[in-house]
């Protein structure tokens, strides 16, 4: 390890040394491929994630920090290894800067003993193959070994021992790669073109908005956004999109390859920071879904994630149509039960709540009484299984008791995920249809609700995510945080 004076020239470091490994690895695997000479036990030495390591020895109290994130529990060592620094410098930056001024930490940076899989240098839709098997590759270069991937850290299971060096991030660099690569699977898009703000849906019509709005707002403020990305490589720059189509395009796209396609409204980067845009992933439905991507997402350290779906309403007062803010989460999905009990409480986020009832108003037009006429703020129930109907006899009991308003399949397990892997999170939902009340979605009823519902919901929407970046940090809430909670956001 190599002591360095500054945070920049930490992750200029940092950049390097990850750039020469690849760089080393991928050399190796083309020189295999070609001419069958495999790396030595030398050359695997280069194959490997930088470090990066900070020490924490007061010489007085520790300073009273009130933020939630970039700072220390405690003196110490603490350590991460990482991946693609470069994409993740100015995340870098922010949390490294307050760590040395206001703790006075020293950084060293150097290789670290984890070996970079090779299959997260080789570019997607590269053709490895050439007569040559996985079981080759695997006998002369690094895999994966999911066994040693693991939330640990995230899921507050690592515990400390004497002198042992502290996590300094929740995601080392092997999870992280091993999440960039499924985002690309599972989403039809460079992880790269994922943007801080996210929205997540259960329904394609709000893709379809989506790419509306999003052209719209290409052509009206080239300035700030550059490109809009659909699944399979897609792309319209700022300067073609007062010519273009939506429904061509969402037709060119091939979305229905991926399980859960995103499509990315990309921001222009703004005085070395990197761009605020917004992505939206149809997450399709279940809670197995909500869980496998917002597992992936987490890694790049998003801003926010929000729920904007549809649900069924479950009192008598409400209409097809109304708004259902979610502040609290009946959580009967079970796909997180060992990871974070359904004892725990999910708290409402307040910075999140006031944004999307100020965003629900203001694009409706609507304040006050005639507001909450459309907008009802209550228990979401998340389900596991489509037909919980059919068991209403066991279910009512729990449901009367909690006072839920409406009920969903995916809303709960993107709250408990975002309370899990510290991404601030929030859920406002559509009633599209009430069944306990008659009130089911036929044919033609369904279509006059969508044509009017889904794109001022989408809109509520994204007016939210606008609200919240101008507060960002206050954003990053300490409701979120453990008491032994690594420095890194």
């Amino acid at each position: 390890m190599e002591t360095v004076a500054d945070p920049e020239t930490a992750v200029d470091r940092l950049e390097a040394l990850h750039a020469a490994a690849t760089g080393s690895l991928r050399e190796a695997l083309s020189r295999f491929l070609s001419h069958g000479v495999a790396p030595d036990a030398a050359e695997r030495l280069t194959f490997r994630y930088p470090e990066l390591r900070l020490t924490y020895r007061p010489t007085g109290p520790m300073p009273r920090i009130t933020r939630a994130t970039a700072k220390f529990q405690g003196p110490g060592v603490y350590a991460t290894t990482l991946t693609q620094p470069g994409h993740f410098r100015a995340y870098l930056l922010e949390q490294l800067r307050p760590l040395v001024q206001d703790y006075g930490a020293t950084i060293e940076v150097g290789l670290s003993a984890q070996e970079i899989p090779y299959p997260y240098v080789v570019e997607p839709g590269a053709e490895l193959a050439r007569g040559v098997t996985s079981s080759d590759l695997a006998r002369h270069f690094p895999t994966p070994m999911l066994s040693s991937v693991g939330d640990e850290i995230a899921d507050g299971l690592w515990l400390e021992s004497g002198d042992e060096v502290r996590p300094l991030a929740l995601f080392d660099g092997p999870r992280v790669d091993y999440s960039l690569r499924r985002l690309v699977h599972y989403t039809g898009a460079d992880w790269r073109q994922i943007q801080p703000w996210i929205l997540l849906t259960n329904y394609h019509r709000y893709v379809d908005q989506f790419v509306r709005v999003g052209l719209k707002a290409l052509a009206a403020e080239p300035e700030r956004y550059a490109r809009l990305v659909l699944p399979g490589g897609v792309s319209v720059e700022a300067g073609e999109a007062a010519g273009a189509d939506a429904d061509a395009l969402i037709a060119a796209s091939p979305w229905h390859r991926f399980q859960m396609p995103a499509y990315h409204l990309v921001a222009r980067d703004r005085e070395g920071q990197p761009g605020q845009g917004t992505s939206l992933v149809n997450i399709g439905v279940g809670p197995s879904n909500a869980k496998t991507i917002t597992d992936h997402l987490a890694v790049l350290r998003p801003h926010c994630w929000l729920m904007v779906g549809h649900c069924g309403g479950l009192r008598q007062s409400q209409t097809i149509g109304d708004y259902v803010l979610a502040h609290a989460y009946l959580r009967r999905d079970r796909i997180l039960d060992e990871l974070v009990p359904p004892d725990v409480p999910i708290p409402a986020l307040a910075e999140v709540q006031v944004a999307l009832q100020e965003a629900a108003a203001s694009v409706t037009g609507e304040r006050a009484d005639a507001l909450k006429q459309r907008l009802r703020t209550g228990t979401v129930v998340t389900y596991d299984d489509r037909n919980w109907e059919l068991r209403w006899s066991q279910e009512r009991r729990r449901i009367n008791l909690s006072r839920a308003i409406g009920v969903d399949m995916e809303s709960g397990t993107i709250a408990a995920q975002g309370y899990r892997l510290r991404v601030p999170y929030g859920t406002l939902l559509c009633v599209s249809d009430k069944p306990l009340h008659g009130e089911i979605k036929l044919p033609g009823a369904a279509n006059a609700f969508y044509e009017r519902a889904v794109g001022e919901h989408l809109l509520i929407g994204l007016a939210t995510l606008d609200a919240l970046r101008r507060n960002r940090h206050g954003l990053h809430s300490r409701k979120l945080r453990s008491f032994d909670e690594p420095p890194f956001r």
